[in-house]
């Protein structure tokens, strides 16, 4: 069985394997993609083995993502099935081919930049002293280790708690290679990354699912109806993702109608004729096969036909691997046109110069990260599909949460993509104005809505020991590493210190000049702030509360050192990450360091007024808990007639008597 099993993953795999060769090597040789370079060319080998590698590690990656959702997440276990030890065994397989290709992609790449052959003497010496140095080959080593991690751990581990770090570590593999290619030199280019990394992401997910879910049909019996209509969810998300994402990388890289009739443009429609083809197939599926998903494992004539279904869908996600591949490597035509932004803003931040803040910049500067507008309106929608599921099924839940938890997003996207993200790129004044809105307003407005409280009352439980979405957020708040976090004290130090860590290091430097660096401090000012806030009136599930009055020290003592740390920079005389502030030389800025003092007394008094309301509604949860404690007692004191307040008399009474054997 096991060698049968072997067999069907191999063939499957060569499905999607052929096709993506054949359509990169089509394309790469209509593009000119493979044409040799006039000056410093390495060689037709290696011209062609960077798109035949990627190729071999989109193969890859489809494979060991793929299989790893469906053994981690979407197929029920038995004690007489041996599903996850499959699914680990073709993530493994796929895990392996993904981290060959990435070898060769490293190795490709690098002949590539420096026009150097492997068989010559200074390749290899150059190679492994400056593979890191060098941004498009440190992307694919970053990617490589991540991968070789995972590799071993499927290796050894067949559980589903491991195959799901095991997937969220694929997931994040892919994301380093969102920064190399065209899109990382596009104008806008931190919406072409972004646009990029989804796209890759939705792609892997959905391409891999539908090829372990085919590969492993025989081992899913007689589960393989639920687990189909499992993945066909995760497939809807990530067809609609891969679409919206790859229009908004069209519009960037197409300026022009008549772009389209260029070798890049003849790729791109390639791409959509087969996204399009893909997404009629998707249909037929969800309305025949998948309507009824006992039918798979009552009629063997049904799941034929869902088998040949997905493997003439499998040959076309082939066809739509290999041209992307080849479009990676292919210039857009409107590269051409873009004229290099000579200002030291642009080469620091890939942003231009937005000259000096007007007096109403408040209300129009905006600058469209997409993003965080796809983040903002995607958590908005669930959360409102959450709350309109709950009210028609008659359950209640309160208008004021659903509205503190939309605005506490459009507060978070103005901060983002309107005047505190526009100018907290270049002047730490807007810059901290951005961070305090991020960590302290913006979860203010979030946490009361309870969204955990929310999902999981909205969310369908599963019953076969499967982890679904509410199984892995039950998961998440009763874990050991929620405890530590959620500890008030290790929130408070998360809090600040780690604020001042950030400010007082290179950290400041790389959120300020590199991509990746000012999506994770994002992501920690909002996570940070969101579970100090949590920890003080959260009212969600998780680690047991501390008492009212300690939470109350917490929250002043935590304040004063955040503003402690306000005065110290606002009466600083040198300057934070001086080698950005200190370099970019605006014109409508003479003396960045009265910027950054003003910036230090933003983060000095802006934390006043959320903190007030945070002591008021932890004084508020501490009068309600008075009170329900109360009535428990007036309760209690009803049912048994007051005998704790009898029992308490008869001791001072026997005290009053020297009854000496009256205990309490």
């Amino acid at each position: 069985m096991m060698v049968n099993s072997g067999r069907v993953q191999r063939g499957t795999g060569l499905l999607v394997a052929a096709p993506a060769f054949v359509a990169v090597i089509l394309a790469a040789g209509f593009g000119g993609t493979v044409a040799a370079y006039e000056i410093g060319d390495p060689g037709a080998v290696m011209r062609w083995l960077v798109p035949l590698s990627g190729t071999l590690s989109v193969v890859g990656a489809c494979g060991a993502v793929g299989y790893l959702l469906v053994g981690a997440f979407l197929t029920p276990e038995t004690t007489r099935t041996h599903r996850r030890e499959t699914a680990a065994r073709g993530a493994s397989l796929g895990l392996g081919v993904w981290l060959t290709g990435l070898v060769l992609t490293l190795i490709g790449t690098f002949a590539d930049i420096s026009g150097l052959r492997p068989s010559q003497p200074r390749f290899w010496s150059q190679f492994f002293g400056l593979a890191w140095e060098l941004a498009p080959t440190r992307m694919a080593v970053i990617s490589a280790l991540i991968v070789a991690i995972a590799l071993v751990t499927t290796l050894q581990r067949h559980g589903k708690t491991a195959l799901a770090w095991c997937f969220f570590a694929s997931w994040l593999a892919l994301l380093p290679t969102a920064l190399a290619g065209h899109s990382a030199v596009s104008r806008d280019h931190m919406s072409s990354i972004n646009a990029l990394a989804i796209h890759l992401l939705a792609a892997t997910t959905w391409v891999g699912g539908l090829g372990a879910l085919v590969a492993m049909r025989h081992t899913l019996q007689p589960h393989l109806g639920v687990t189909a209509r499992r993945f066909s969810t995760v497939a809807g998300w990530s067809y609609a993702a891969l679409g919206l994402s790859g229009l908004l990388a069209a519009w960037f890289n197409l300026r022009a109608v008549g772009d389209l009739a260029s070798a890049y443009g003849a790729m791109l429609l390639v791409k959509v004729g087969a996204f399009v083809l893909l997404g009629i197939a998707g249909y037929l599926h969800r309305r025949s096969a998948l309507a009824a998903p006992a039918a798979l494992e009552a009629s063997p004539t049904n799941a034929r036909a869902f088998a040949r279904l997905a493997l003439g869908e499998l040959v076309l996600m082939g066809v739509a691997i290999g041209t992307a591949v080849a479009l990676s490597r292919t210039p857009p035509p409107a590269s051409d046109r873009l004229a290099p932004d000579p200002t030291t803003v642009y080469e620091f931040t890939g942003y231009s110069d937005p000259g000096p803040p007007p007096d109403n910049a408040w209300l129009t500067a905006w600058h469209a990260d997409w993003l965080w507008i796809a983040v903002s309106l995607l958590a908005i929608g669930v959360y409102a599909a959450w709350f309109r599921r709950l009210r028609l099924r008659g359950d209640r839940w309160p208008w004021w949460q659903l509205i503190c938890w939309v605005t506490g997003w459009l507060v978070f996207l103005y901060a983002m993509c309107g005047a505190p993200g526009v100018y907290g790129r270049i002047l730490f004044s807007w810059h901290m104005t951005m961070h305090m809105t991020i960590a302290m307003l913006v979860p203010l407005l979030l946490v009361p809505a309870a969204p955990i409280t929310l999902a999981l009352r909205a969310i369908p439980a599963r019953h076969d020991a499967t982890r679904g979405p509410r199984e892995l957020i039950l998961a998440l708040v009763h874990s050991r590493y929620l405890q530590v976090l959620a500890n008030p004290v290790v929130a408070a130090v998360i809090f600040f210190f780690s604020l001042a860590t950030f400010y007082f290091t290179p950290l400041f430097f790389y959120a300020l000049t590199t991509h990746t660096g000012h999506i994770l401090m994002t992501v920690h000012f909002l996570l940070s702030g969101y579970l100090f806030t949590w920890v003080l009136i959260g009212t969600d599930p998780g680690p047991k509360r501390w008492p009212p009055v300690v939470l109350l020290v917490v929250l002043f003592a935590t304040i004063s050192f955040h503003a402690f740390l306000g005065v110290i920079i606002t009466g600083s005389n040198n300057l934070l990450a001086p080698e950005f502030f200190g370099q970019l030389g605006l014109p409508w800025l003479p003396d960045p360091l009265a910027d950054q003092a003003r910036g230090g007394a933003i983060a000095w008094g802006v934390g006043e007024a959320p903190t007030l309301v945070l002591a008021l509604l932890v004084t508020v949860a501490w009068l309600r808990e008075d009170r329900r404690e109360t009535e428990r007692s007036d309760r209690r004191a009803d049912r048994d007639h007051d005998a704790e307040l009898a029992a308490y008399n008869d001791y001072l009474a026997g005290l009053g008597r020297g009854d000496k054997g009256g205990t309490r």
